[in-house]
């Protein structure tokens, strides 16, 4: 089974990407917010997810491994489909999406674009605690100590957020997490400048 993709990005739309790997393009659906720091012609790591039935095969498409985690948690909730999993996705950030479940915030879920009362309580009731980063609570994050660096070097916040997520995606396999980390935030202030 496919666990990623890396090639080069040919095209992207609103709610897909076209990734060129060695002469063949995949068409790969991915959450809005997953595509919106991808650029065409740049090269990226994509993690993925068939869905196959007997009538239909889709590939799915996550900039992270977590986020394809929390997608196949998601089309676990009963009324939640592949598609709805994506809008979810594509509407509320992971760390949103895990604080509000592990706060049972209904109020945020609800506010969720398309999710309403009874699958947003149907989610706090099966995904809580199933989120969770293992190695770290949410203040804790490395990824927020990076963003918060970035910020305090005078980038905004959300530029900051995709340049990470897209330097996420390039890193060496085999690195330890310390030294990920001082690539991610290498990456992330090249791509910043706008040197690449």
């Amino acid at each position: 089974m496919f666990n990623s993709l890396t090639g080069v990005i040919s095209g992207k739309s609103q709610d897909t990407v076209c990734l060129l790997t060695g002469g063949c393009e995949w068409e790969i659906a991915m959450p809005v917010s997953d595509i919106e720091p991808l650029h065409t012609g740049s090269e990226y790591r994509i993690f993925t997810w068939l869905y196959h039935r007997e009538d239909s095969m889709r590939l799915f498409g996550f900039s992270q491994e977590a986020r394809r985690n929390t997608f196949l948690e998601l089309i676990k909730v009963d009324g939640i489909g592949p598609k709805g999993a994506l809008k979810i996705m594509g509407g509320i950030s992971q760390n949103d999406l895990e604080q509000a479940i592990e706060a049972d915030d209904l109020a945020r879920l609800e506010d969720v674009p398309g999710l309403g009362t009874k699958t947003a309580q149907k989610i706090l009731l099966s995904l809580k605690g199933k989120l969770v980063s293992q190695a770290f609570t949410p203040s804790e994050s490395p990824a927020n100590d990076l963003i918060q660096a970035l910020v305090e070097m005078g980038y905004d916040k959300k530029s900051a957020q995709d340049a990470l997520v897209r330097a996420g995606q390039s890193l060496p396999e085999g690195a330890d997490a310390a030294e990920k980390e001082k690539l991610m935030f290498r990456k992330a202030i090249v791509f910043l400048s706008g040197t690449v």
